[in-house]
Order: C-alpha cells, then structure tokens, then sequence
C-alpha cells in the first residue's frame, strides 16, 4: 500500500493505517479511531488508504436529520457496490451492509474496510452508534457478524477521545488510535512550495502546519515583499475563507462543548497577549479562577492551546498552540471593525510591529524548541535524543542573577541543550554566547550536569564574525540561522 505522492508527510501515520489494513489472518472485526483538527487534513489521508485497498468511504453531514442520514448512508453502500437500494431500517443493518458490500469490493489479500468520517454528526442525532459498533465487534469475535476494519473519524475531537474514556462502548475495543496533528515546519514548506527561509517562517508563524490551508488561497507568496501583501489580501480580507476571525469562529464550533463563544474568545485573547497562568487570564478577562478553568481545559482538550513546562522550576506556563488563533486574536480581532470596511492594508501597517514581536518572535522560539527535539538528534551527531524540551528561568542565588532560557533540553539532572532564540533585526554576536555560559555555570551550580550540553545560538538574521570564529573552534556551540532551521 503505497503513499500517495499528494500527501506530504504522514509517513508514520500511513504506517499505522498500513499495518492496520493488513491481512493478519484474524477475520474478526477491528475498529480504528481517526482524531485531529479541521484543516489537518484527514479526509485526504482517508480517501487515499480507501483508494488503495478498494474500501467504501462515506462522510457524515453535518445538522442532518437521523432518518435522512441513514438514507444517504444506504445510497452510498449501493453506489459503492454497485446493488439495488440498501435498507435504511436501523443503523445495525446499515452497518452490517456496508461491511457485506466492502468485503465483496476488496481485492484478496485485503481485510474489507469501512471508513465513515466526521462520526461525531452521525452521533449527535444517534448518539447508540458507538453501542451498536460494540454490538457488533462483538458479535464478530464469536463469528456472528462480518469482520474486516471499521475507521470513525472526526475533527471533534473531545468527542472523538470520549468514544474510548471510562465505560463507552468501545473503550478496549479500538485497535488504532491515530491523532493527527500540523505538519512539522519542514513539511509544511514543502507542502507550501516555498524555496524562502524567511517567507516560510513568516507564513508558518500565521496559518501553521495545517495542510487544508493551502486549498483555502489562491496565491503563495515566495518572498518576504509578497508576503506583506498577501497577509491584507487573505488572512485580513473579510470576502476570503482564510479570513481568520471567521476560520477561528469555525474551529470553534467543532466542540460542542464550546457554546458561549464570546468567553473563549476571551481567554484566547487573554493568553495570546501574555496572560500566562490562570490567575493571570482570570484577572484580564474579569472572571474568577472557577470560571477559567473548564474554559481552559476544553481549549487544552482541543489542542488549541497548550502548557509549556519550564524543566528547571516544575512549572508550566499557557500558550496558543493554534498559530491562526493567535493571529486572530492579536492582529485581526482588535481591528475587526476597520476590517469590515476593507481597510486591511492600513491595519496591516498599523499591526506590523505587534506580528514582529508578539507572532514572529514567540514562534522563532517555537520552531527553535521544535529543531532540538526533531531535528536535531542527526544534525548534531547525538541520535538518542536531548531529552525534554521546553524553557527555563533560572535563579543563580550565589549570582544574584535571573536567566530566562529559551531553548532547554533536561534528561533528569542532565542539561543537553541551552539555547537563545532572538527574532531581531540584529545579528547575534558573542554576548549571546557569553550568556550561555553563564546560565551553563549557573545550572551547574544548581546541581545539574552540564558537560555535555550543546549551547545554541539560533537567529534570524546571521551572526557576528566574533561568534562565527567562536563556534569554528567550539564543537559544542552550535549556531542555527533560518538556512540551517529548515535545511539541516
């Protein structure tokens, strides 16, 4: 089963669903579970495995009546197999059909495969379908009911991770459960077609690693000056479907947990400005800690927004994890209503400075924690790995000195990697690497080990002929620039 070449990356998850979709000689019934946000590019990967091995596709729709989503069900088991109208009496018939029909178009050597995407739709109108799959898992397991492999898809994805929590139906029963995430910055790149390191960065630093983007916009910019006009004529244009407040709103109803919109526009917006903690968010949105914790533990659930550990003081601090949600709630939602009346190069002048300090700087440094723990390991010869990776502050008592670390990578008491990501019009000179020495000396004085910790100066616009010379002679300083971030 091989990888279509339209799909960029996804090489392990294809392994996954390969593996899954193998004969292994069991004619029992296996269920897989298929997660990730909208726009990452699911249905591609889906369509592609059911194309390989002849399997019957059908997605869900959604706000569809029960009785007309069976009947579009059923239309698509007699297209697929080319018989006479299936029934449309209940949905164990259904499925127990599109199984008798899918084995019948599978070649041998193939388990017969069912895939029905966005299942949470199906299920808001029959929430027993995930009961009636057990039903007939288990039935299959004793040779009462057709085998082969069923994938539920999904882009909700609390729902999705429900369907195996606590005692549902089909807790302990999912052979497969696949979460896709954004594509690494690198593919992201190269699905982009981007030949500029910088353009790349900066178009990350909007829309991410998310592939369904691309299909979204007519045109790529390949330069930094064509990038200053695409942002006002896609992300800021109000007509456009990349349009970002009406794209964030659109994520957002995916969970259908998230029913008062206005509150979690709210906290984005709080943490996208700086508000680190929960009493931080709580305090800028005017709500107590209560109030802000199921908000944040939905937006956590959902992947749109994450804790980043600090390795020295066992705390972690809250960030956007979603780059277009943070664009939105910086760039585009405080000019809204400028917006509205077409002004989108003028708020794009007047919102230049915050992208370059509150977007592309925080996610340089992003992208420089993702190169340690990604890339890294063959780049620099240390192929087990640099540990975890996050920041750091560190507290030099006997210094009487703070240090906020960038880039940190900790196995234990084990320092790896000390990094300084700076995102400014200047190139790095040796302050920079003078600095982590320092925090170097300072963690060990902490008791940490640190012989072995490579110390990474990355930046985005070159280094001083000092700190070139520097590193020439100093196998544990490593000096990334943006050609070396995206090309090894």
């Amino acid at each position: 089963m091989r990888k279509p070449d339209s799909i960029i990356g996804r090489d392990l998850e294809w392994q996954v669903l390969e593996r899954f979709l193998r004969d292994s000689g069991d004619a029992t019934l296996k269920i897989g579970i298929v997660s990730g946000r909208r726009r990452a590019g699911k249905t591609h990967l889906l369509t592609a495995a059911a194309k390989a091995v002849g399997g019957l596709y059908h997605v869900c729709v959604q706000e569809e009546g029960d009785l007309s989503a069976r009947a579009r069900f059923a239309s698509g088991i007699s297209a697929h197999g080319g018989i006479a109208g299936a029934s449309t009496a209940d949905w164990e018939s259904l499925l127990t059909s599109a199984l008798e029909v899918a084995a019948r178009t599978t070649p041998g050597g193939r388990p017969p495969l069912l895939i029905i995407d966005e299942f949470p739709y199906a299920m808001a109108k029959a929430p027993h379908l995930p009961g009636i799959l057990q039903l007939l898992y288990d039935r299959a397991q004793r040779g009462e009911a057709p085998g082969g492999r069923v994938i539920l898809c999904g882009s909700s994805l609390s729902v999705m991770r429900e369907l195996l929590s606590g005692t549902k139906p089909l807790r302990g029963r999912a052979m497969v459960d696949l979460k896709l995430g954004p594509l690494d910055y690198r593919q992201t790149a190269e699905l982009w077609g981007i030949a500029d390191a910088e353009t790349n960065l900066k178009v990350h630093s909007c829309v991410g690693g998310y592939p369904g983007y691309k299909r979204l916009i007519d045109r790529v910019p390949h330069n930094p000056a064509e990038f200053e006009q695409w942002v006002p004529d896609t992300l800021l244009s109000t007509g456009f479907g990349a349009f970002t407040t009406a794209e964030v709103d659109y994520l957002l109803r995916e969970d259908p947990r998230i029913t008062d919109r206005s509150a979690y526009h709210d906290v984005l917006g709080a943490i996208a400005r700086g508000s680190t903690t929960l009493a931080k968010i709580g305090a800028e949105t005017g709500r107590s800690k209560d109030a802000v914790r199921p908000l944040l533990s939905t937006l956590e659930a959902s992947s749109y927004v994450a804790r980043r550990p600090d390795l020295v003081r066992g705390r972690s601090s809250i960030a956007v994890r979603d780059p277009i949600i943070r664009f939105d709630r910086l760039i585009t939602a405080p000019r809204a209503g400028q917006l509205e009346l077409g002004r989108s190069v003028q708020v794009w002048n007047a919102m230049r400075d915050t992208f370059r300090s509150q977007i592309l700087g925080p996610h340089f440094e992003e992208l420089s924690r993702e190169w340690v723990h990604r890339f890294a390991p063959d780049e620099l010869d240390r192929p087990e790995g640099f540990g975890e990776v996050g920041t750091g502050n560190v507290h030099d008592n006997a210094g009487r000195a703070k240090f906020e670390v960038d880039v940190l990578a900790v196995e234990g008491k084990t320092v790896n990697f000390i990094g300084e990501a700076k995102a400014t019009g200047q190139r790095q000179g040796a302050a920079a690497l003078a600095r982590l020495q320092e925090i170097r000396d300072a963690l060990a004085r902490l008791g940490y080990r640190t012989d072995r910790a490579v110390l990474g100066v990355f930046s985005l616009t070159g280094f001083s002929p000092d700190l070139t010379a520097a590193a020439a002679h100093d196998p544990a300083v490593a000096l990334v620039g943006l050609d070396r971030l995206y090309s090894g």
